[in-house]
């Protein structure tokens, strides 16, 4: 069985853990990519208007030899109305509530999808890929003692960070924070940060939550909710994710 390093709050090697299998399973891309996709799609709410929006009164149409346009209008008055050509019109083709959104993935494909997600954390290549900033030193997959469990302070998560040689992703999340484009401004999202480090605990009490998650793109997560969709945001794996020690044994038992 494989083993990768443990590393102390210090930065420091303080001993090595045996690699779960599951870090064994195939890189499957299409996978994740479809698992991650329908689980945003099961996620929206159905949205649209009302069946009957403008078509709430009497029309009749005056039909030929007026010299007007012979569209539906209100019937005791001149205003046109109801046709989708029309101002204050019903619309053409409005989203319907009833559309179904929900897209059905089999459950070997959701575990394997999960297992692979997982994998690719623990492949030095994909998480480079990926896009994130750290020292080429670093074993993966990445674990440190549980003593950073107990770190509350975010100036103090972030200073180990540093000395494991991470801390350089959560400096470009947070030089990559933008305000972003369209209408999303207005409606309590005015600013995008890209996806940074996840930290995997044991619990999601652990004090180390309450400090990391002031960090730009820093997630934390207790092992009993991984899920493809925070192990491969968008789709695509290989994020940058610090587990701690005890967290990690307990992926030895994943069996889905």
């Amino acid at each position: 069985m494989n083993k990768t390093n443990v590393y102390s709050v210090n930065g420091e090697v303080s001993g090595n853990v045996d690699v779960p299998e599951a870090f064994n399973t195939p890189y499957r891309p299409d996978i994740i990519k479809k698992a991650v996709l329908a689980a945003a799609a099961n996620g929206r709410q159905p949205y649209g208007p009302s069946p009957r929006s403008g078509m709430r009164h009497s029309v009749s149409t005056w039909g030929k030899g007026r010299g007007v346009s012979r569209v539906q209008r209100v019937k005791a008055g001149s205003k046109a109305t109801e046709s989708p050509n029309n101002v204050s019109g019903r619309r053409a083709h409005p989203p319907r509530p009833e559309r179904k959104w929900a897209q059905k993935v089999n459950t070997k494909e959701l575990s394997l999808a999960r297992k692979s997600a997982l994998a690719a954390t623990g492949s030095k290549d994909c998480v480079k890929q990926r896009g994130h900033q750290f020292e080429d030193a670093l074993t993966f997959p990445l674990v440190v003692d549980d003593a950073f469990q107990d770190i509350q302070a975010t100036s103090e998560v972030y200073e180990v960070l540093n000395r494991l040689g991470i801390g350089y992703d959560v400096d470009r999340a947070k030089d990559g924070t933008k305000i972003r484009a369209g209408k999303g401004k207005m409606r309590n999202r005015r600013y995008r940060t890209p996806v940074s480090i996840l930290i995997v605990v044991d619990s999601r009490d652990a004090p180390v939550a309450k400090g990391a998650n002031n960090l730009p793109g820093v997630e934390v997560e207790a092992v009993s909710n991984l899920n493809t969709s925070t192990l491969a945001p968008g789709g695509d794996a290989g994020r940058l994710t610090v587990f701690t020690r005890s967290a990690f044994e307990k992926i030895g038992g994943w069996t889905q």
